[in-house]
């Protein structure tokens, strides 16, 4: 009888499509077991700006994971097995996906911890934990649990088009100040550039005498020097700025150098 590959390998073709089969069963089942599990672990990162459907859907998402990867033989409970997986999924989701303005990793994660532990804590306490609690709870400085609570609002920022319940505005209008028109913007950042090609002591002799409002009589001590030559000083620095100001602007403004010129 002759030979015939073709027939000789299809018992092992078949063999190989129902263990596959058996396989994916086998998955399958794990899975609809102990979407429960899932469940439990999204519910422990539910929070401001968590969609809880969300967090469940990525929990599917590594049990799923865990199922293709899970190997019986070596005698560990899916359930124990799955947990990092599923964890993991979410963690990585949380830092992907959910941060409009994303914040160092280290604040991510403390947030996470922050959020897991509180509820326990607030038990424990009888009243909801000061930063400073947390921070000996979690062994972490107050300074990093006030920046990880303060980061909540990278998550979802408030809308500035959001209605005030106190007044109706938006808040928009309530964050606008009058007495810095937008008008003003550019002087402003024209003076700043200008600030910066002064010297280090120009600058310095500016902060004491403006910001700091010292009498010349002050900044002569400061910077061992008379009244006059602090006036002299400061003359000059102003008349600096002046130049910096009028250089700038003709830049700015091509036809006011042109009209200038020809006048």
């Amino acid at each position: 009888m002759p030979y015939v590959p073709a027939e000789s390998g299809q018992p092992a073709a078949t063999g190989r499509a129902s263990t596959g089969q058996i396989r994916e069963a086998f998955e399958t089942r794990l899975v609809l077991d102990h979407l429960e599990l899932a469940e439990a672990l999204a519910f422990r990162f539910t929070g401001r700006g968590r969609e809880h459907d969300d967090l469940n859907q990525v929990a599917y998402l590594g049990l799923i994971k865990a199922a293709r990867r899970f190997d019986a033989a070596r005698g560990e409970s899916f359930a124990a097995y799955a947990a990092p997986t599923v964890t993991g999924e979410l963690k990585r989701y949380l830092r992907d996906r959910c941060w409009v303005v994303r914040p160092p990793r280290r604040i991510q994660d403390l947030r996470t911890e922050i959020l897991r532990s509180e509820p326990e804590l607030t038990q424990a306490l009888g009243h909801r934990p000061s930063p400073g609690e947390l921070a000996q709870q979690l062994g972490v400085p107050v300074s990093a649990v006030q920046e990880a609570l303060a980061a909540a609002s990278s998550m979802r920022p408030d809308s500035l088009d959001v209605v005030d319940d106190h007044d109706g505005g938006h808040r928009a209008e309530a964050l606008a100040s009058r007495e810095l028109p937008l008008e003003r913007l550019e002087e402003l950042l024209c003076l700043n550039q200008a600030i910066g090609e002064l010297s280090g002591q120009e600058r310095e002799l500016l902060y004491h005498r403006y910001f700091c409002e010292e009498s010349q009589a002050e900044l002569g001590r400061r910077f061992g020097v008379s009244q006059m030559q602090v006036s002299r000083r400061l003359s000059k620095v102003l008349m600096r700025l002046q130049q910096l100001l009028a250089e700038a602007d003709s830049q700015s403004n091509p036809r006011t150098r042109t009209a200038s010129g020809t006048s």
